[in-house]
């Protein structure tokens, strides 16, 4: 009976052992995504800056606001991140955010996603007809024929190219997209992939009056970005950036969480995005069971543990309960965790000053850390799914980014959505991107906007803020 037991013992771990070897020999032939390069928008015509002029003549312009709502609009204008060299849409600065056309669309997408293209094609010296996966992930626009097809037509791609169209997954759509062409690198060996990330701003202009839905014309910008990524193992020396692993969670199921970023009608039927005072106590609930997921797979057992042992001892609340809803992300939910053991630079997707702050203050991070999400917002706006790699270039532009390193993306969507990923440096990074023309004043002394300075005369909480306006709109 002994030996019996004996013997079931080692046919057991035997068995195990097997297990465990296919595992690893699984995990070790598993195909890897590497960004071989990326391409950032940046228009070269002057007339499509949203400097302080234009953005103060495109709020007076709307006949639909009153006094309430300038002074939101103005101290928000003022209050953003923002600076003067951001990009706007043609028909916006053009006077016509009232009656965009299916022309002006499709325009603003050409402008964009061809520029990018072009570029990433003439750096990479690759071939249109190389390309076996194609991933275009724009919001708020979904014509037919699809965006894919059109730049399938405009570049001549292959018959059996592997194209998708994603539209409505909002800021963090990008990394959706890249865990798309992650999964279908396991199906396709020696593949290059391109994920088109931009938004479609001009058509989607707000002219109404409610407050929390003309607070996304204060914050979004023109702007994408594409990027290439490949499974060769023999271009791995060749690429930028390996993924190392991405987390993806929704909470659309939770009614609150759905209904906090949403675009819907207002009362007099125009369109626009609507952003609640519900959205950071979902960004909260969300990053935390993110993160419940994303920790163990970044950081050193060593930290695991310890993290562990702290808790317990504390008594304190564990990771994977649920954040309290507030102004910031609830430090609880990672209290005594120290990300920086498994992430040497953080990537925040740039929403707005509000995002990049609250995130900053739960992670613990220093202002080192926050300067390339808040330079970012300052230089180029709120450009969407494409702000990340914005974010990334003013890393890449600063000589921050060393072989080795690790990167960890965070980002927040309509949903509501939280995708995170981590990346290794595979070189270091010091390559001309769309930072080199001003990255040397970055970062200024002062991130606020001039509006004050140069339209004191007008911000007034007397009556005489409405005779200024008056005047203001005579003079313009």
């Amino acid at each position: 009976m002994e030996g019996l037991m004996i013997t079931l013992c080692l046919i057991t771990l035997l068995l195990t052992i097997s297990t465990l070897f296919k595992l690893l020999l699984q995990w070790k032939n598993q195909p890897c995504c590497y960004m071989l390069a990326y391409q950032c928008y940046k228009p070269t015509d002057p007339t499509r800056k949203l400097d302080t002029d234009s953005c103060l003549k495109l709020v007076l312009r709307n006949k639909n606001l009153g006094l309430d709502e300038y002074r939101f609009l103005l101290k928000t204008i003022v209050n953003s991140g923002i600076g003067e060299h951001t990009y706007g849409p043609k028909n916006v600065l053009e006077g016509r955010e009232e009656t965009p056309t299916l022309n002006d669309a499709i325009a603003e997408m050409d402008d964009i996603i061809f520029d990018t293209l072009d570029n990433l094609f003439a750096k990479t010296l690759l071939s249109p007809s190389d390309i076996k996966i194609l991933v275009v992930s724009v919001s708020l626009f979904s014509p037919s024929p699809c965006l894919t097809s059109r730049i399938v037509n405009r570049y001549k791609m292959r018959e059996d190219i592997k194209a998708f169209n994603l539209s409505g997954m909002g800021c963090s759509a990008s990394i959706i997209a890249i865990d798309l062409v992650n999964n279908l690198f396991k199906c396709y060996d020696n593949s290059y992939a391109i994920v088109v990330a931009t938004e479609s701003i001009g058509p989607n202009w707000y002219i109404g009056k409610e407050k929390q839905m003309i607070l996304s014309n204060c914050l979004f910008r023109s702007g994408g970005c594409s990027m290439l990524f490949t499974n060769k193992t023999e271009l791995k020396h060749q690429a930028m950036l390996k993924l190392k692993c991405l987390v993806r969670t929704h909470l659309g199921a939770n009614d609150e969480a759905y209904q906090c970023c949403i675009q819907v009608e207002d009362d007099h039927g125009y369109r626009g995005f609507r952003l609640t005072k519900n959205l950071p106590k979902a960004a909260a609930k969300i990053f935390a069971m993110n993160l419940r997921v994303l920790v163990p797979k970044i950081l050193p057992l060593r930290e695991l543990l310890r993290y562990v042992i702290a808790n317990s001892l504390s008594q304190k609340d564990k990771l994977a309960k649920e954040a309290i809803g507030g102004g910031a992300l609830d430090q609880d939910t990672i209290t005594g965790l120290n990300l920086k053991t498994g992430v040497d630079h953080f990537c925040i997707h740039p929403g707005g000053r509000a995002v990049i702050d609250s995130v900053g203050k739960s992670l613990g991070l220093s202002d080192y850390d926050l300067e390339p999400a808040r330079m970012a917002l300052h230089r180029f706006g709120n450009t969407s799914s494409a702000g990340f790699w914005y974010v990334f270039g003013y890393m890449e532009a600063k000589k921050r980014l060393k072989k080795g390193e690790r990167i960890l993306m965070i980002s927040f969507g309509a949903g509501f959505k939280c995708n995170n990923c981590a990346w290794e440096v595979t070189r270091d990074l010091e390559d001309e991107n769309v930072w080199k023309d001003c990255i040397d004043t970055y970062p200024p002394q002062c991130l606020t906007n001039p509006f004050m300075e140069k339209y004191s005369w007008i911000y007034d909480e007397s009556l005489n803020f409405i005779r200024n306006i008056d005047l203001f709109k005579q003079q313009y």
